[in-house]
């Protein structure tokens, strides 16, 4: 998590304080498999006493849900959908499409409700680029989110609207052919 300092300002007291701006970040890569150094930033930081949270919108199969997170270590929460299955098509039926709404809409409360500090929204662009998350609306919520938050969003193909407003950005490339 990169947070940035603005300069002190004067409050109504005429003491001296710092706002520290969250920063949207972006971590892409045309294939899929950079999603542990993601998780390594995410757990050193909630190792640091930050609350974190990691949603991964396409993941399934454990059961999980948003009313079942799993709780690593006192300060980093993880989520996925209630399903049975990964999803890799943007054809889903009615009971799928429900989980993955009511993921996303879960996700939204809580970053709202400032509960924490680092928000990690793994495969953001693939759900996105699916037609299951409505792209205004993600833009919506990241304009709308509590200024201190810092948010992760990652996935191959991010769309270009997302890009324009990210903070940071960051590829992520083979350097050679396994």
């Amino acid at each position: 998590m990169v947070s940035q300092l603005e300069s002190p300002t004067c409050n109504s007291t005429g003491l001296s304080a710092y706002h520290v701006e969250g920063l949207v970040q972006v971590f892409t890569c045309s294939h899929r498999s950079f999603f542990t150094s993601v998780m390594a930033q995410a757990l050193r930081i909630a190792g640091h006493g930050t609350s974190v949270l990691v949603v991964q919108f396409l993941k399934g199969g454990i059961g999980q849900g948003h009313e079942h997170p799993i709780q690593l270590g006192q300060n980093l929460q993880w989520i996925r959908c209630n399903l049975p299955r990964c999803i890799d098509t943007p054809h889903l039926d009615q009971e799928e499409a429900q989980s993955l709404t009511d993921l996303w809409q879960y996700t939204q409360d809580v970053v709202l409700r400032g509960q924490y500090s680092l928000v990690v929204l793994d495969e953001l662009s693939l759900a996105i680029n699916f037609g299951l998350i409505p792209e205004v609306e993600v833009l919506a919520f990241l304009g709308k989110r509590p200024q201190h938050i810092d948010i992760i969003l990652t996935g191959p193909a991010m769309p270009q609207s997302l890009l324009d407003i990210a903070d940071q950005i960051t590829e992520f490339r083979r350097s050679h052919q396994p």
